[in-house]
């Protein structure tokens, strides 16, 4: 089977971020078929091109993995400027993506996926599948627009309108939505009516593997002492430090744990960074730590070398039906997480009894349980295996990339007998 993978944010390899469908089209591949994948140029939480993509509108990485073409096309990076730089960006992935599908992606295919936010990529794999004759399934990572509406990212009430338009349009055309979590299912039976029928759940979920490989030779007490964290409580956060991530709530939480010996360490890049660098340096923190995004292997290594990995968004309703995909890399590596997103997430940790659940934008009790916790640790020493054993049999992404794969064979067969 031919796939055709629609994916703005589709990483470089070992770059660091959500990684789900590096890992999932090796696995597609690696069971025999053929998979190319329309990706952008630019890194959705840095906002910037990779030299080598300078001055191109389009790359082409063959075998970038064994059975797996990249064909990078060109995104403005005017990304992470404004609003309206973001949307322009948007659409100038959608303009390339529609050319490259054309024109530089040999060949038919028997299945098109494309995966959101950004919800316009949705025009692309619409155009392409009336085009090339070949049916698309739509993913759902976000819900979008009700996150950027949330969050206060976009407030135009033509594009607002026009966004939820749209979105009931492409429901409709696909003949398959996969949604990241339960929630996301019921909302879009209860509000958007798309019959049950239509809806499939494959959630983000843990790389074992790397995870697993690191820890074979990782001498986690050596990197930290290098790191100069020895002698610290080292809460390691990894991802974008943008709107909806809100991450000046653990710089709050900072300032009122400057007489312990907690450390925040923060990986990554986003629109707000500088912001909250600034506020550090302000407030004279000693014990908030930022570092440039590094490669997954690497992030491995840091959350290793931590004794709790964070997971926090802005506290917007939307937020309340995600699964943050960093709990799973916090799992994978056997540490407890330290949980500030209300809903299924909580839910999640509660379940797997593998983290502590603290308020959204409380810096007050996200101090307070921080405190608690390693006051009465010695109650706690499960939880990271906990989590381990809750990911390993519920969320492992090879089993969960073959479940998808079933679901793409299944569309494919139907309509060919239709």
């Amino acid at each position: 089977m031919r796939i055709l993978l629609i994916h703005h944010a589709f990483l470089e390899k070992n770059d660091g971020g959500g990684s789900r469908f590096n890992e999932m089209t090796q696995v597609w591949a690696n069971h025999g078929h053929e998979v190319s994948v329309l990706a952008g140029m630019v890194h959705y939480a840095t906002g910037k091109k990779n030299d080598r993509y300078k001055g191109k509108y389009f790359h082409t990485d063959q075998q970038f993995y064994k059975g797996v073409d990249v064909f990078r096309c060109h995104v403005s990076e005017s990304y992470n400027v404004n609003f309206i730089g973001r949307l322009w960006a948007y659409f100038s992935f959608v303009f390339s993506s529609i050319y490259a599908g054309l024109f530089k992606v040999k060949g038919d295919f028997d299945i098109i996926v494309v995966t959101s936010p950004p919800l316009f990529v949705g025009i692309t794999a619409y155009i392409l599948s009336i085009l090339k004759r070949t049916p698309f399934v739509f993913e759902i990572r976000d819900l979008w627009p009700e996150s950027a509406i949330d969050t206060g990212v976009l407030q135009n009430k033509a594009i607002i309108k026009f966004a939820y338009w749209f979105e009931g349009f492409i429901y409709k055309r696909a003949k398959l939505i996969n949604v990241l979590t339960p929630a996301f299912k019921t909302t879009l039976i209860a509000k958007k009516n798309v019959p049950e029928n239509k809806i499939l759940c494959i959630p983000n979920a843990a790389d074992f593997t790397l995870a697993e490989t690191i820890q074979n030779n990782f001498d986690a007490t050596k990197f930290r002492t290098e790191l100069n964290l020895q002698d610290k409580f080292v809460i390691t956060y990894v991802g974008a430090h943008g709107v909806a991530n809100h991450l000046i709530q653990l710089v709050d939480s900072a300032e009122k744990l400057t007489e312990t010996h907690v450390v925040f360490q923060l990986i990554g890049s986003g629109m707000e960074k500088e912001m909250l660098q600034q506020e550090v340096l302000n407030r004279k923190l000693d014990n908030v730590i930022f570092r440039d995004p590094v490669s997954k292997a690497e992030v491995f290594k840091y959350i290793l070398a931590s004794d709790m990995g964070a997971s926090v968004l802005k506290r917007v309703d939307t937020f309340k039906t995600i699964y943050s995909n960093k709990t799973f890399d916090y799992m994978s590596c056997k540490k407890p997480v330290l949980l500030a997103i209300e809903g299924v997430s909580k839910q999640l940790i509660e379940e797997a009894a593998c983290g502590i659940y603290v308020e959204p934008e409380n810096a007050e009790d996200i101090a307070g349980k921080i405190k608690h916790y390693i006051a009465n640790i010695e109650n706690y020493t499960a939880y990271g295996q906990n989590g381990y054993n809750y990911a390993k049999l519920h969320f492992e992404r090879k089993h969960l990339a073959l479940k998808y794969l079933e679901s793409l064979i299944k569309v494919v067969k139907k309509t060919e007998n239709v």
